[in-house]
């Protein structure tokens, strides 16, 4: 049997190669019969050695080849001799591998799965795609697609229930936020916040109180980056999030929030008040209390209120689409930070 797994998500795909190998049976014998190939310089005569290979006390094989199919996909020059990678009128790359596999897979030994792993789409015209779409029989191709953002409370709680437990839909739209398309993340958080509720369905309190601190800190170091005018390390920080999959619209109002908080703070703080009567009077934690005292020093009120009124004009421009998220981000950071 022939699959091609392919698509960025990679997470979703390692999900279901787990899978594959779990029905290879004794695992002691599974991984005997596993076989795991880098593909970008695999040679045709190689990867022949390794799927007509009998299996080892098991009716099965499994050879799992990863890189080696982009490799195929056809690509057109531009007028300046680059690739643009559209596939149509160049001749294409490694035509003798793709004619071997085209001669090899439909005579592929019957014991042998062999599965094409590539972290990314294949192009629609790749010849070994379109082989194994026309082969319903003994072919099967899965697209890992990454997640729309739009998606991700559905899959939260899809993956909830996968897992034995269950989740209120306001809970999983946080979790989507907080933690955004990195479904590992995801998966991580799941975890936990199961273990947490201990058979009871997962709350948004639940949700807000498991997973939203460690954001909160992150916050709490690019607010930091910023009070200390330090440019380049708060564009860092908050890169960091963005790398992290974090949704621009929650990062911008958490930012928003902590400035609304520092505004507060500094305002009480003019008023004589110490960070214990602040705390009390905000109903802060103790922890978050004493760092936005420290970090309400590095600003006056009327600061402080500027910056509200540029965070709300930021907000506006995003909900418009007067501006695209990540740059209104660093704009903002660069912005904030040589006030």
């Amino acid at each position: 049997m022939l699959f091609i797994f392919h698509g960025e998500d990679d997470f979703t795909r390692a999900e279901a190669l787990k899978k594959l190998r779990a029905e290879m049976g004794d695992p002691q014998f599974a991984e005997l019969n596993t076989t795991t190939l880098d593909g970008k310089n695999l040679q045709f005569s190689e990867l022949r050695h390794h799927t007509d290979a009998i299996p080892f006390l098991s009716d099965k094989r499994l050879a799992l080849v990863e890189g080696m199919l982009a490799r195929l996909d056809p690509r057109r020059k531009n007028e300046d001799g680059a690739s643009d990678g559209d596939g149509e009128g160049e001749p294409e790359a490694n035509a003798d591998l793709k004619q071997q596999l085209l001669d090899y897979l439909p005579n592929l030994p019957p014991t042998t799965q062999l599965v094409f792993v590539e972290n990314k789409k294949l192009h629609a015209n790749n010849a070994i795609l379109k082989f194994a779409e026309k082969d319903k029989k003994n072919a099967r191709v899965k697209l890992f697609a990454a997640p729309d953002p739009k998606e991700l409370p559905d899959w939260v709680v899809d993956h909830v229930e996968k897992k034995g437990g269950a989740i209120d839909f306001g809970a999983a739209n946080d979790l989507a936020i907080f933690i955004g398309a990195d479904l590992r993340a995801l998966d991580s958080e799941i975890e936990k916040l199961i273990l947490y509720c201990n058979g009871r369905p997962i709350r948004r309190e639940d949700a807000r109180a498991m997973v939203a601190p460690a954001q909160e800190q992150s916050i709490f170091e690019l607010v930091d980056a910023v009070g200390q005018k330090r440019t380049q390390r708060a564009l860092e920080l908050l890169r960091e999030q963005l790398r992290h999959n974090a949704n621009e619209f929650y990062l911008l109002s958490m930012i928003t929030r902590q400035f609304r908080l520092l505004l507060q703070v500094r305002d009480l703080m003019t008023r004589g008040m110490n960070a214990d009567a602040i705390q009390k009077q905000l109903g802060l934690h103790p922890f978050v209390a004493k760092k936005m005292s420290e970090q309400a020093r590095a600003y006056s009120v009327e600061q402080l209120e500027n910056i509200m009124r540029q965070l709300l004009e930021v907000d506006v421009n995003l909900k418009t689409s007067k501006l695209e998220p990540t740059l209104a981000l660093d704009l903002l950071v660069v912005d904030l930070t040589r006030q």
